[in-house]
């Protein structure tokens, strides 16, 4: 028996049963022929056996074409067996398996680094994580933290306190773990250290926020981000410009997207380095960020207004819309750590108060002490 239409039923999420009208939408007449039955019934229970077992087997070939399918950038899919999620892929390196344990579902990690003084007890890190615990939409951002650890024992401490910690594997640990104070030898290696993770995790396609460890979250920062823009930078002084590539650029705080602009940007800044032996990563980008290759490249800059992303250089002007202090402007670990848990008790009193604070006033001296 064939459909009336002479082609065979279509197979796919929904599975049709046997056609035997003959065109005329008349029931099929079944004749007897003998003791035992007609053997138009054998036919017809054949043909249902063949259609049944065809199915069956389409069904197990397609593993289960009824499984849904999630977003290409969501990191995990569901065990269609038990409903636990388990990795879409095994990841090919450490630092793979650690971006896809904290990514958010669009692919969005937040990184930060340590070495063994920023991680010590009661150091930046722990006032680091508190201001995430204390901030305004910002603890359920926590578990999307990465600290990158460039020394053993940072490694040992992050883990104490932290879900996702990596080590850089390095055989200059030693010069990394100490204060390593602006512009020293050891700070220049840490931050180009940082770079070229930064490169890699672009590679891997995660976009990131970097986030010093002396940065104080208050409140959530993405409703404040450019929805356009490929790279996002925070400034130690803003002009009042968001397009303005005149605006004096802090990389403590960065907001990147994932593509093949920004990633080839990357690249460049990190070659760059080696033209301008003992600058930092701030020093190579105002100089390059306006050269022919950057231009076209195509990516879209945008710099953030310090109302919103403040620094001690220039705090922001208004607690009430405040996202992230940083104790940029400010030499020593030891002034860093004091004068960030000064701002972060200014910010505790502010959020008991529960109201609006028409005049801000941080409890932060100027210039932060040298």
């Amino acid at each position: 028996m064939k459909s009336t239409n002479g082609e065979p039923s279509s197979l796919g999420y929904e599975f049709a049963g046997v056609n035997v009208n003959d065109g005329k939408a008349k029931p099929p007449v079944i004749y007897s022929d003998g003791l035992f039955g007609g053997r138009d019934v054998v036919k017809v229970v054949l043909l249902v056996m063949t259609v049944t077992l065809s199915c069956l087997l389409f069904y197990n070939s397609a593993n289960n074409p009824l499984n849904m399918v999630l977003s290409p950038y969501s990191p995990k899919i569901l065990n269609e067996t038990s409903l636990e999620t388990v990795p879409k892929r095994k990841p090919v390196s450490e630092l793979e398996r650690v971006l896809m344990n904290a990514a958010m579902e669009n692919n969005t990690v937040i990184i930060t680094a340590l070495n063994q003084a920023w991680a010590e007890p009661n150091s930046t890190f722990d006032v680091f994580r508190e201001s995430f615990q204390s901030g305004i939409g910002t603890e359920r951002l926590l578990k999307h933290v990465i600290a990158v650890c460039l020394d053993n024992k940072a490694y040992d401490r992050c883990v104490e306190v932290h879900p996702h910690c990596y080590l850089i594997n390095t055989t200059d640990s030693d010069q990394l773990s100490g204060p390593n104070r602006f512009m020293t030898p050891g700070y220049l290696k840490l931050i180009w250290r940082r770079m070229d993770l930064l490169r890699q995790v672009l590679g891997l396609g995660y976009n990131f926020i970097f986030t010093d460890a002396d940065i104080l979250w208050l409140r959530d920062p993405f409703p404040r981000f450019f929805p356009d823009a490929d790279f996002q930078i925070s400034c130690d002084d803003y002009n009042g410009k968001p397009s303005d590539k005149k605006n004096h650029v802090n990389s403590g705080f960065t907001y990147v997207k994932a593509n093949n602009k920004t990633s080839r940007f990357y690249k460049f800044w990190i070659r760059s380095s080696r033209k301008f032996p003992g600058k930092h990563d701030q020093d190579v980008f105002n100089i390059i960020k306006s050269k022919n290759f950057v231009e076209k490249l195509g990516m879209k800059m945008r710099f953030f207004d310090t109302v919103y992303f403040g620094g001690f250089c220039q705090p922001s002007r208004d607690i009430n819309v405040v996202n992230t202090m940083h104790a940029n402007c400010c030499i020593g670990l030891d002034n860093k750590v004091n004068n960030l848990k000064a701002a972060l008790e200014d910010w505790k009193r502010y959020v008991s108060s529960n109201t609006t604070v028409s005049e801000t006033k941080w409890n932060i001296p100027p210039r932060c002490g040298y």
